[in-house]
């Protein structure tokens, strides 16, 4: 996917990428030649970001790309141009708007994504190259990317629950850690009963994956993804639009094993665990019904007002076994509700978190490294909007208000008071092309959380 070079290990009279803008392309225009000139003012190049010219010198060679951008969105500027460039090797001019090389790189690389399972690519991507530090940096986080769109974008059959389990013991064994699982009625002899009932509809059983790495002296984290591999609603169907891209369900499981594999490669001196509970949620004769009580892994009773809001069901029981770890920090993904689509939007992930400091760090990282994060509030007089008149609470309600907040409290509960954790409700899915983001699965808060991680254990 990435389509990066290291540019010492390539000829140096590669055609180069000269960056412009509106206000640039005066200074542009004049070192250029006559002809050059003219073939700029006849195809109206204005240099408005994502236009692309193309020269040649006088003899017909091609010599230079020309590329409108914009320096405040560094990971849009080179992202359309590995499918749209002749194929072959380019750098980057050292005339023009300075980029910043990392933003650049990347964009440049997830643009270059190409889901290519169940047909061929549809031509090779042109490739960038660019000095080794740039490489090292990036790399980790365009593999990592395409890990989670790759994932997401595989349909159910090929991405269940056991498959799920496959990728994350792949990922074990490349980095040598532990993995373990509790599959089908194991989950309730060790004391997982939301995620059994969760999954026990299916003729594909659940399980909750363990992954254990680092030294034991290390501060503890715990990174929990919701592997819902399909959700058909349970009981409380969807209807065919809502249940038409629910293979990407599991997205949050996406996002912890890619998040998991970069603090493993990048060594941070951490006690990982990574826990991810694969499910799919279905209907048959022993499904899930509302109205039903579940007594989870924490001790909690659950009433179960809807069998749609199941992904904080099986999160809840994880969350909880995390807890029981005594952790320095717990962080969680998942395609929760649609509720957060609505207030935010398909672009920004809704972060939750119960520590201040950590939160505000969180949004940092992300507009640092462009991969922005919306705060939402944990607003705990909403808690009585989950009441139940015969459990302790219930895991949905009769209002459609603040549902994301509501979720967030739910799973909220199952964290220990005093214990670091975030929440992040994130849609992991483009819906449609744009330049660095294709259509389908997406990462979405992933770099913004390793750059926390990185920050926060990459000193120690």
């Amino acid at each position: 996917m990435s389509a990066l070079l290291d540019r010492s290990a390539v000829p140096r009279n590669l055609v180069a990428i000269e960056a412009t803008d509106g206000r640039r392309l005066a200074a542009t225009r004049k070192r250029l030649n006559g002809a050059q000139r003219r073939w700029l003012d006849a195809n109206g190049f204005d240099a408005k970001p994502g236009s692309t010219l193309l020269l040649a010198d006088a003899q017909g060679k091609f010599v230079r790309v020309l590329v409108g951008v914009d320096a405040a969105d560094p990971l849009a500027a080179l992202a359309a141009l590995p499918m749209a460039l002749p194929e072959g090797t380019y750098r980057m001019a050292d005339e023009g708007v300075a980029l910043d090389p990392v933003h650049a790189a990347l964009g440049w690389a997830l643009g270059a994504y190409q889901f290519t399972r169940y047909r061929k690519a549809k031509r090779a991507p042109a490739t960038l190259a660019v000095d080794a530090a740039t490489l090292a940096v990036v790399q980790p986080l365009v593999e990592a990317t395409a890990l989670v769109r790759d994932l997401v974008n595989t349909p159910t059959e090929d991405m269940g629950p056991e498959q799920l389990g496959k990728a994350i013991k792949h990922l074990g064994k490349a980095h040598k850690a532990k993995v373990r699982d509790w599959v089908g009625d194991e989950l309730l002899k060790a004391n997982f009963p939301t995620i059994h009932a969760v999954g026990r509809a299916s003729h594909r059983e659940p399980r909750l994956i363990e992954l254990s790495w680092g030294k034991s002296d290390h501060p503890k984290l715990v990174i929990v993804g919701k592997g819902v591999c399909f959700d058909t609603g349970g009981l409380d169907l969807k209807p065919s639009d809502g249940m038409r891209w629910m293979k990407k369900d599991m997205g949050g499981a996406a996002h912890a094993i890619a998040l998991a594999g970069l603090v493993m490669q990048a060594q941070l001196p951490v006690r990982l665990t990574l826990l991810v509970p694969a499910v799919e949620n279905a209907v048959s004769g022993n499904a899930l019904r509302p109205g039903e009580v579940v007594v989870t892994r924490a001790g909690h009773s659950v009433e179960i007002d809807n069998t749609d809001a199941e992904g904080r069901l099986v999160l809840c029981d994880a969350l909880a076994y995390g807890a029981e770890q005594q952790p320095e920090l717990i962080v969680d993904f998942a395609t929760l509700t649609g509720a957060a689509r609505v207030a935010l939007g398909p672009d920004l992930p809704a972060l939750f978190g119960n520590d201040d400091t950590l939160a505000d760090a969180a949004l940092a990282a992300g507009k640092a490294v462009g991969d922005p994060l919306w705060r939402l509030p944990l607003w705990r007089p909403y808690r009585k909007m989950l009441d139940s008149y015969l459990a302790d609470f219930a895991n949905a309600g009769p209002s459609r208000h603040a549902g994301a907040i509501t979720a967030a409290l739910y799973l909220e509960r199952f964290v220990p008071e005093g214990l670091p954790w975030l929440h992040l409700d994130t849609y992991a899915w483009n819906d449609g092309d744009r330049p660095g983001r294709p259509r389908g699965g997406e990462a979405m808060g992933l770099r913004a959380l390793f750059a926390l991680l990185q920050q926060r254990y990459g000193k120690r």
